[in-house]
């Protein structure tokens, strides 16, 4: 079972990022065979600075990493390096009806938030498309919010079959995981960049630390027992402790003595603690650029051996293959 996974190199990285989908992501290099890119084309319809994207790629790279994504086990590597992908997108265009992709939800939420609509934006699910019929996916995992576009991809298989009359391109199947936690910000909201609510997984001790102990809570005093059921640390909690250590930091809830200052420092220690082996490791990439190049490159080797041949298929069956 091929497994496919592409993320949008963003810069800083949350632990909202992590609990919903990077940590599953990397968990799934046991489930099959994991090919994972990091999105530098899709991100040019929103990153328009050089500098931005280049540094937004290596921090990503350096991130999942860092975090267990294994250049052994997977194939992970940079959409831009293998250029495969937008010749698809170009011989898909013209299977792609324009009625399917006015339908997009995802163009419609963009533009009506203001941004600028352009053939980017709107053939965005085109290129995802492609970036899936390419490996031969069985399996994406996808927010449900991206599963139209996995829809998408199926009915422009299904349309390019259909007219070479071969079952050249596998339909794909969107995973989602029902289960996933919608993890909290320090105001209760989702966690979001665009929301400022952020904990950093890698920030500075101390922006980490500015981060938790601004997480809203209500006035009750020391001396009265605090309700844990609805209180954003303890969701938090939820995150980084055991059954037993929970139970614990209830009964701390329902004895008066201590403030939401004291459960959020037990927080930090939880946050740090879950992260430090991360971290280290990240530091060790960060200091070593030419590492990271080496496995991007071999990740695109491989992403480039599975492309090419199924390029040649196609361009044979399309009436590209003569010359």
């Amino acid at each position: 079972m091929r497994i496919l996974s592409g993320i949008q190199p963003s810069g800083t990285i949350h632990i909202g990022n992590y609990f919903g989908m990077i940590k599953k992501m990397v968990e799934s290099q046991d489930d099959g065979e994991l090919f994972a890119f990091l999105a530098s084309y899709h991100a040019l319809t929103s990153v328009k600075e050089k500098e931005a994207l280049e540094n937004n790629i290596f921090e990503a790279a350096v991130n999942f990493l860092a975090l267990g994504m294994d250049p052994e086990k997977s194939t992970f590597w940079v959409q831009h390096d293998v250029k495969e992908v937008l010749e698809l997108y170009w011989i898909l265009s013209n299977h792609t009806s324009m009625g399917l992709l006015e339908r997009a939800h995802s163009y419609k939420d963009k533009t009506a938030k203001g941004i600028q609509a352009n053939h980017g934006l709107f053939s965005y699910p085109v290129l995802m498309a492609a970036d899936i019929l390419l490996f031969d996916s069985n399996i994406v995992p996808v927010g449900k919010d991206q599963i139209q576009h996995v829809e998408m991809t199926r009915d422009i298989a299904n349309s390019f079959n259909h007219a070479y009359k071969k079952e050249i391109l596998i339909l794909p199947e969107a995973k989602v995981d029902e289960i996933v936690a919608t993890v909290p910000g320090t105001d209760g909201a989702k966690m979001s960049k665009s929301y400022g609510n952020t904990i950093d997984m890698f920030g500075s001790k101390k922006k980490v630390k500015k981060q938790v102990m601004s997480i809203v809570t209500d006035s009750k005093e020391l001396d009265e027992p605090k309700e844990w059921e609805n209180c954003n640390i303890y969701k938090l909690c939820e995150l980084f402790m055991s059954e037993e250590e929970l139970k614990e930091l209830q009964q701390r809830y329902a004895t008066p003595g201590e403030g939401y200052g004291h459960f959020k420092l037990t927080l930090l220690d939880k946050i740090n603690e879950h992260f430090e082996p991360y971290a280290e490791k990240r530091e060790y990439f960060i200091n070593n650029p030419q590492k990271v190049k080496e496995i991007l490159e071999f990740g695109a080797s491989k992403a480039r051996k599975v492309a090419s041949a199924k390029m040649e298929q196609i361009r044979e069956i399309v009436g590209l293959g003569l010359y």
